[in-house]
């Protein structure tokens, strides 16, 4: 059983890293309630203008992933302050297993002059597997280098 998880969390991070590298518009950690932990490592991939995916890996004593496509992306002042609403899955890989539904809302600020942006958001979640339940605690705040800056 530890063997197949260790093979599982090493595809899953090769998979991810590699992913992370090629793609992220965004990289960086998020600090807070995260599935798996209270850190992760960040990415957002751009899907068009008003679209992109929002994920997070967070390593403690399992691996904890949240896959979020946020579905509204809204300028609020000059293009700097930015409005978010997402929803994906989330799975926890460890004894016990979880998979669920994770939704997100937060406010992010990317800085003219750095390519930094900070952001702070809320994710409620619903477990599906391996018990059905609702975790309404998911507040964390967001920091990420911008690539292309």
């Amino acid at each position: 059983m530890k063997k197949t998880m260790v093979k599982l969390i090493a595809v899953l991070a090769i998979v991810i890293g590699g992913i992370v590298s090629s793609n992220a518009q965004e990289l960086g950690v998020r600090f807070g309630d995260i599935s798996g932990g209270n850190v992760a490592i960040d990415g957002i991939f751009s899907t068009g203008k008003f679209s992109r995916i929002h994920a997070d890996l967070s390593i403690g004593d399992g691996v904890g992933v949240d896959l979020l496509w946020d579905f509204l992306y809204r300028p609020i002042d000059r293009e700097a302050f930015y409005w978010y609403v997402g929803a994906g899955p989330y799975v926890w890989i460890d004894d016990p297993f979880w998979l669920g539904a994770v939704g997100e809302i937060g406010l992010e600020y990317h800085f003219n002059n750095i390519p930094v942006a900070l952001g702070a958001d809320w994710r409620p979640a619903i477990s599906i597997v391996e018990e059905t339940d609702f975790h309404a605690k998911g507040f964390g705040f967001n920091i990420r280098y911008v690539f292309g800056y």
